[in-house]
């Protein structure tokens, strides 16, 4: 270790920032930034004993640098074979979407102003027609996410009253979002009928009294009842409700706004459908099968739609000018369907074929064993993807993928921390004694591969 009076000769911060190399951290990251950066660096060679000269010490604080700015939100290649990824931003958009976002934010827009009077105007004016086209509703308005839209349509329609909802239909899904913790905040009195598997109209009926305030019926999202089971369609409860003078709500969950099965998905009920059963107040998601951001729809009869936007909670659950952007132009792509699939990317990734998912895994193969550390063996899998986010939660399609398998576990939880760590991340997931890379989500092979050739030769793997 060298001595004190070595030390000493390490460059100087004042040296150091007169670097040339140094030149550029100055420029990108400011002075300030840029000199405590190698205060740090001379502090760590201190420490270790250390000699570096003036270029080194500008190498060091360039990393750190580099990596204290970087996003915690850079992209990554999503290759768990979930397409609806809560966890990695559900829904890509499409370019129509993201380019209005970037207009709506380079300039100021028009969000609550009307061209045509010179007046404040509403900023759910610029989805309210095209909504309205979409699903047949007499009136829409919006709010930051479906969880949102449930909470103020609940507590709008039925806060101190009343609400009656199937056991088989009380849904717990991811952040332990619970239906009867909602209505208790909506200030809404759960009342249960029927049991978990079974309900009938004679439970609905029966659970009617004046402190009834709605019926709500909740799409099960994330899980599905099957064997000897009967529920209450749409249409049925529809007419109920009318009975008994109160709103039906049904809750889509996700939510779409065409058929599915032309794509060789499953059947989901539209919006345009639930609106036509009868529904009075129709919620739904922006950022799943719609294939847009996030936000919570909310679409029906007009007389409710109005209350709710006249609701406290509608100011501090709005939508900003950025998202509306991107949900106009979303939503606008819809008027031609025939070309959805080829212009919104969560069709697109939902609609691919297994064979040529298979093909594109056979091709990739070579490939990518060039970019393994050694040890690692790769092969062409059968895979079965998941929408996700809760949509058709017992659906699956087939798909293809790598699957990559390491002769210690350690090994195997090596390579994983590994791909995380790319300069573009790329996550799997593991399934029995494997790393699986379910392709169905990758449309840009030449960058997944750059981004594989950044693996070292090895990271402590065999």
């Amino acid at each position: 270790m060298p001595d004190k009076a070595a030390l000493r000769a390490l460059p100087s911060v004042d040296r150091v920032l007169g670097a040339a190399e140094c030149a550029p951290l100055v420029t990108r990251f400011g002075r300030a930034e840029v000199t405590a950066a190698v205060r740090a660096a001379l502090a760590e060679a201190r420490a270790a004993g250390a000699l570096p000269d003036a270029a080194a010490i500008v190498t060091t604080a360039g990393k750190g640098l580099a990596a204290r700015h970087r996003s915690n939100l850079r992209p990554l290649f999503n290759l768990t074979g979930t397409v609806l990824h809560t966890n990695l931003g559900r829904a890509l958009l499409a370019e129509e979407a993201v380019e209005a976002a970037a207009a709506a934010m380079r300039d100021a827009v028009a969000l609550e102003f009307s061209l045509e009077t010179g007046r404040r105007g509403e900023r759910d004016d610029h989805l309210r027609d095209v909504l309205r086209e979409l699903t047949g509703a007499e009136d829409a308005t919006l709010v930051n996410n479906n969880a949102a839209a449930v909470l103020i349509a609940l507590n709008t329609l039925g806060a101190g009253r009343e609400a009656i909802v199937s056991r088989g239909e009380l849904i717990e899904i991811g952040g332990a979002f619970r239906m009867p913790d909602i209505m208790a905040q909506a200030g809404v009195r759960l009342v249960e009928v029927g049991t978990t598997n079974r309900t009938h109209p004679k439970d609905y009926r029966g659970a009617i009294r004046p402190e009834t305030a709605l019926i709500a019926k909740v799409h099960p999202s994330n899980y599905r009842i099957e064997g000897f089971t009967a529920e209450v369609g749409g249409a049925e409860l529809a007419a109920i409700a009318r009975e008994a003078g109160v709103p039906l709500m049904n809750d889509l969950g996700s939510g779409t706004l065409v058929d599915l099965s032309r794509w060789g998905l499953a059947k989901e009920q539209t919006v345009r459908e639930a609106v036509a059963e009868g529904a009075d107040i129709v919620t739904f998601s922006g950022d799943k099968l719609l294939g847009g951001p996030q936000a919570g729809f909310i679409v029906g009869r007009r007389d409710l739609i109005a209350a709710i936007n006249r609701n406290p909670m509608k100011r501090a659950l709005r939508m900003d000018k950025i998202r509306i952007a991107a949900l106009e132009a979303t939503l606008k792509l819809y008027r031609d369907p025939d070309r959805l699939a080829e212009r919104i990317p969560a069709l697109r990734l939902l609609a691919r074929k297994g064979p040529e998912i298979e093909a594109q895994a056979r091709r990739l193969l070579p490939l990518v064993a060039q970019h393994l550390p050694a040890g690692i063996d790769v092969e062409v899998c059968a895979c079965r993807s998941q929408i996700g986010s809760g949509a058709l939660p017992v659906d699956t399609l087939p798909s293809a993928g790598l699957r990559l398998t390491a002769p210690r576990g350690r090994d195997l939880e090596a390579l994983a921390a590994a791909l995380r760590d790319l300069p573009r991340p790329v996550i799997g997931h593991v399934r029995d004694g494997a790393l699986v890379l379910d392709l169905r989500c990758l449309t840009d092979e030449r960058a997944f591969l750059e981004s594989l050739s950044a693996l070292p030769g090895t990271h402590g793997l065999a």
